[in-house]
């Protein structure tokens, strides 16, 4: 059974609890790696939160990876962007509360794991790999995995500037909010059939 069948057998109930332990999983992991890695003020130093810099580095950064996927999106081969389906499974139909809230899960657990912690103490090169690899249903669709390898350097790259998870957790939140939502209007589109 290829990726699409088995993500089109399994329901959006199974889909969402798989989402959910994973993230808690990074979570839990996040948390007992600082208590032993890090003192008190190396994670209240990752934690601080300027708004000009989230709004700056944040938000401008989300616009560039948005911008430049959907250019892409538009003139790329469609096929090039199939992940199996899984992400319209897991958007098409949440409502947008739903959607705000399981970016920012997403968003809040990968960041404090992959820059807060693995970056802190590993750097940015071999955190970016283990990030890229945590999304191992990209492994083969070559662009995909290329474009979540670029887009983990680029956070992690915020985060080396700043030093402020609210950065990257807010361009990770704003990315995958914004294209959970096209996903989401695209599906009520094709719903109404316009």
């Amino acid at each position: 059974m290829n990726q699409r069948e088995t993500i089109q057998s399994m329901s959006e109930r199974e889909i969402l609890l798989h989402l959910y332990m994973t993230q808690l999983l990074l979570l839990v992991t996040s948390i007992f790696i600082a208590v032993f890695l890090f003192d008190w003020p190396t994670v209240r130093q990752m934690w601080h939160f300027d708004v000009q810099e989230v709004v700056l580095y944040g938000g401008g950064g989300a616009l560039i990876v948005l911008v430049l996927d959907f250019v892409m999106m538009r003139y790329l081969p469609e096929d090039w962007y199939d992940d199996g389906g899984i992400n319209e499974k897991m958007f098409q139909t949440r409502s947008f509360p739903q959607l705000i809230w399981l970016c920012s899960f997403i968003a809040f657990s990968e960041e404090w794991l992959f820059r807060g912690v693995l970056q802190t103490y590993f750097g940015l090169f071999l955190t970016s790999l283990f990030f890229a690899l945590l999304h191992v249903r990209y492994l083969t669709k070559w662009f995909l995995f290329l474009m979540v390898v670029l887009i983990s350097f680029f956070l992690g790259y915020l985060y080396d500037v700043t030093g402020s998870l609210w950065v990257t957790i807010v361009a990770h939140f704003l990315i995958d909010f914004v294209l959970a939502v096209h996903i989401r209007l695209d599906y009520l589109r094709n719903a109404s059939g316009n």
